[in-house]
């Protein structure tokens, strides 16, 4: 007899533990009652001794057992284990936590050792008999008992007699040290997730296992919630389990995400070609910038990390729209003629460009759309502060505020270094800032709407993020050509043909010393899209291939 688990419901997360649940081991148990009687039976503690106890003292110790727990003389039923005190508490704390109005416990025969039971290789070892049982379990309100079968370990005890060994499995089969039967709050889950335009979202890899996240977080109003029997991981690192529902919650309907089928499919396998099976690792995050909902996210591995979320890594120059809007607000113009040297220093590192050559003819645009390291460090220095990075991503493009997206996500951080040399590797997204592609595509989505939508896959979150200001409408201008001339003139020229209307940022990030990271940031229309390829190399090479997929397509709507 299995389990009875009611379909369609998940539970409410917390766990209360349950008292005094030991594990009961094989050996010799001191128990605290001493035996006293005739003549003919020993004096002196009862203690599990050597060899196995017959069938029928197994059957009549295991009946004897069932039948006072079942009428809730509990000490009596403690009686017949080799534990008393630690059964009889167990055995409380079951009735307590899960108040049933009736409990009918009947004894079955042989069956296999529980799961987990220790095997015993003396021969002087205590050999335990293993029966089963079935258990109805009663509760006001239901309208069907909880039923489930059980494993009853008997030994042999030194009054000649056999006992139950006890442990939290005898409770329950799924009982363990470190788990908790409670009875708790219970949700109905939604029916299905689907897409924004109610398609069906199972069948992708990198939201296998994530969709359950948004079905749980239905949960909400207490009103809603049944109840039902759970068993919880103390530590909090294991899915509680749900055994049996007593009163049904109330139904959720189907919940929409903000994802688009299309464009999650084009992400999905984005992220695989990107990832050369499986010798790099690849993420890819798309927004809307009206409203700030995600299209699309995918990693690879699909069933690894949800790095497009909560990844944390140097985002190379594609950090440069962000420091690049610093220099417009601090009088840079396109057309400021901005020398790129072969090399410069930045916090006692020489640093060099991805070419070569020298450049004194340069614009601020030919920089840009060129991503010369050297400008953007000299420039910075002369212009900027030491916070200026970092104060302009949190006011404008909401960078480092807490995000709710409905998922765990890893909010970006820019430090505030004490002095102008330490910020100068942050203006070309390098030092000690992290981010992932979801902030990068918000990035792009800020620029093409001209304000910061926080990120989110269930739309109409009230929860959200808010950004202190927005660019003034010339800055804003100067900085959406800048990118215009990446795509235009510069590196993303290659990657981007044949697509029309595109706004981008390529981006090579150096960590710890490893193979280059690739990088890239684009919106076209109503469609911003940023994806990392680790180990890719220029950004040219093999995130902008990634994100082309899904520019390409473009926001249907």
């Amino acid at each position: 007899m299995g389990d009875t688990v009611h379909k369609g419901v998940k539970i409410g997360i917390g766990g209360v533990c349950v008292a005094m649940l030991g594990v009961g081991g094989y050996g010799a148990y001191n128990i605290a009652t001493a035996l006293t009687g005739d003549g003919d039976k020993p004096k002196g503690p009862r203690t599990v001794v050597a060899g196995s106890p017959t069938q029928e003292q197994a059957a009549e110790a295991a009946k004897a057992f069932l039948a006072a727990w079942s009428k809730g003389d509990l000490e009596a039923a403690g009686k017949e284990t080799d534990r008393p005190d630690a059964a009889d508490a167990a055995l409380a704390a079951f009735r307590s936590k899960l108040k049933p109005t009736a409990l009918t416990m009947t004894p079955g025969g042989p069956t296999a050792a529980p799961a987990g039971a220790p095997v015993q290789s003396s021969a002087n070892a205590a050999q335990a008999v293993n029966l089963s049982f079935s258990a109805k379990v009663e509760f006001a309100g239901s309208g069907k008992p909880w039923t489930y079968s059980g494993v009853l370990p008997m030994v042999k005890m030194s009054d000649g007699r056999a006992a139950v060994q006890w442990g939290p499995a005898v409770v329950h089969p799924h009982l363990a040290v470190g788990r908790t039967l409670d009875v708790k709050p219970v949700f109905a889950q939604a029916a299905q997730v689907t897409d924004r335009k109610g398609r069906q979202l199972t069948g992708f890899p990198s939201l296998l296992g994530l969709l359950d996240v948004f079905k749980q977080g239905t949960a909400g109003d207490p009103a809603d919630a049944g109840s039902g029997v759970v068993i919880s991981d103390d530590a909090g690192k294991a899915k509680p389990e749900q055994l049996f529902v007593i009163t049904e919650p109330k139904p959720v309907p189907s919940l929409k995400l903000t994802l688009d089928a299309t464009l999650q499919k084009a992400a999905e396998d984005a992220v695989k070609e990107q990832a050369k099976a499986g010798t790099h690792k690849a993420s890819l995050v798309a927004i809307e910038p009206s409203t700030g909902n995600v299209l699309a996210f995918a990693n690879a591995p699909a069933d690894g990390q949800n790095r497009a979320f909560v990844g944390g890594t140097a985002p190379g120059s594609t950090m440069k729209v962000v420091t690049g809007a610093a220099l417009l607000e601090a009088g840079v113009t396109p057309q400021t003629p901005i020398a790129c040297p072969a090399s410069t220093t930045a916090g006692g590192q020489q640093v060099s460009n991805d070419f070569p050559e020298a450049h004194p003819e340069f614009t601020f645009r030919q920089d840009f759309a060129q991503s010369c390291n050297t400008a953007f460090i000299n420039t910075g220095h002369d212009r900027l502060q030491a916070d200026s990075l970092p104060k302009i991503a949190k006011e404008v493009f909401g960078l480092g505020l807490v995000w709710h997206t409905g998922l765990p996500a890893f909010d970006t951080d820019i430090p505030v270094p004490s002095n102008i040399n330490g910020a100068l590797p942050e203006f070309i997204g390098q030092g000690a800032i992290r981010t992932n592609p979801l902030a990068m595509a918000s990035v792009s989505a800020t620029v093409q709407s001209g304000t910061f939508r926080q990120p989110v896959l269930v739309a109409g979150k009230t929860d959200v993020a808010k950004a202190s200001r927005t660019l003034d409408p010339k800055v804003l201008a100067d900085l959406r050509s800048l990118m215009r001339a990446v795509v235009t003139e510069g590196t993303a020229r290659e990657p981007m043909a044949g697509i029309s209307d595109v706004y981008a940022k390529t981006g090579t990030a150096e960590v710890d010393g490893k193979g280059t990271n690739s990088w890239f940031t684009a919106y076209r229309g109503n469609l911003a899209v940023s994806a990392e390829v680790e180990g890719g190399g220029h950004g040219s090479q093999a995130a902008a291939p990634a994100a082309a997929k899904l520019l390409r397509i473009g926001n249907g709507g």
